[in-house]
């Protein structure tokens, strides 16, 4: 409730004219259960409709505390006809416990949001994927021998401007926390996304033809990157983030297949980067086409990460049927700002990029990268990287001007 008075507060100010009056629909009045073993989608649903169809200027859908919902996969479609939809996530909602019932649903996503202006989530409750279930098998039990199969992303935004994330838990998705496609202005905020370090693929937040995106103030320690910035991307400001373990943030992949993609105008900063896969990373395959321009991070701190920062034009992660191409990602303005920290393999700065195209314009200033291995040196490495380097250790002379 106190986030929804701030909330109010805030809409009066900014908007005067508007009315500020809010409607409530609470999920048990429409026959949710929340003993987290009976399905309550339908209840949901149905709930859904009115909260959707509500006029107010703020519509509430109510999950109350002290219960736990069961939900199969269900989406949740817009547009609304309310200003703000506000789900106040009090209590926790869980995914269910076997494959078999999943079957008869479409599994690439368990929760999804899709076509909603003004969404808000807040509240203290939980989101729990119970995904162990899918990370030995990935595949449903009828699926066909040699199936490339992807479980559900725990939770998916699809076209939801104006977006608000905040206070809540997510635990052990199948695949990633969640994901943001094609939205516009969105923040996401002390937020809390956790998995086992050895779960594969789950990413924290994959965030992709997205723009006008904040990430803050929020811990993630997860299997797979901690945030991961995709084609179609900009103006992305991820400040605040604990993450470790996972992958660290990444930038990409970019140009698989040969896609012509696009990331411009993302600044990380204020992050601490704990026994992390990589650091901050950008990874292209060979072969694509387009750019990742405007890109920094700053007062970054690595403690005992592999591989702290690292530029990889040659992305190929199951180096297998690897790719050889002339063309490539153009990869530019890309700067590392105070960062400090250690590292547990010896190449702590890896700059690796494309014979044919490169990477142009590196700035590297007040960088300082020590070994978390007792006796053990760390150094850098450069192919075909372009720019400048200055109070920086390891030295980067290794820099092409």
């Amino acid at each position: 409730m106190e986030f929804l008075f701030t909330l109010l507060i805030i809409l009066s100010v900014l908007a005067p004219g508007l009315s500020s009056t809010t409607t409530t629909f609470n999920v048990l009045k429409y026959g949710a259960v929340g003993d987290g073993q009976t399905n309550d989608s339908p209840a949901f649903l149905k709930a859904w409709k009115d909260v959707c169809q509500s006029k107010s200027h703020i519509s509430q859908l109510i999950i109350p505390a002290k219960r736990t919902f069961m939900l199969k996969p269900t989406t949740f479609s817009g547009p609304c006809k309310s200003n703000y939809t506000y789900i106040q996530l009090s209590g926790n909602i869980v995914a269910p416990k076997t494959k078999p019932e999943y079957s008869g649903f479409h599994t690439n996503t368990w929760l999804g949001f899709s076509f909603i202006d003004g969404l808000i989530i807040s509240g203290k409750g939980s989101i729990d994927g119970r995904g162990s279930i899918w990370w030995q098998q990935p595949c449903l039990g009828n699926s066909k021998p040699g199936t490339t199969c992807r479980p559900p992303t725990a939770v998916t935004f699809n076209r939801c401007n104006r977006l608000q994330l905040k206070g809540y838990t997510s635990i052990n998705p199948a695949r990633s926390h969640m994901t943001l496609t094609s939205c516009q202005k969105g923040t996401l905020s002390f937020l809390r996304l956790v998995a086992p370090g050895n779960s594969p693929n789950t990413d924290g937040i994959d965030i992709s033809g997205s723009k006008d995106i904040k990430v803050l103030n929020s811990f993630i320690a997860t299997g797979d990157d901690c945030i991961a910035i995709s084609a179609g991307s900009s103006k992305i400001r991820i400040t605040g983030i604990t993450c470790g373990p996972g992958h660290g943030i990444s930038i990409g992949s970019l140009g698989t297949r040969g896609e012509t993609d696009i990331v411009e105008d993302v600044h990380v900063e204020n992050c601490t980067l704990t026994e992390t896969l990589t650091g901050v990373r950008i990874k292209t395959w060979q072969g694509g086409a387009g750019f990742a321009r405007r890109i920094s991070f700053e007062k970054i701190k690595f403690v005992r990460a592999n591989n702290p920062i690292i530029i990889d034009q040659f992305y190929c992660p199951h180096r297998s049927d690897c790719q050889n191409k002339t063309a490539s990602i153009k990869v530019s303005d890309i700067t590392y700002k105070g960062i400090v920290g250690t590292s547990l393999t010896d190449k702590a700065i890896n700059l690796s990029c494309d014979e044919n195209v490169g990477c142009s314009n590196i700035v590297l200033d007040h960088v300082y990268i020590t070994s978390a291995v007792p006796g053990q040196k760390v150094f850098s490495f450069c192919h075909n990287a372009h720019g400048t380097a200055t109070h920086t250790k390891p030295s980067v002379k290794c820099l092409l001007k």
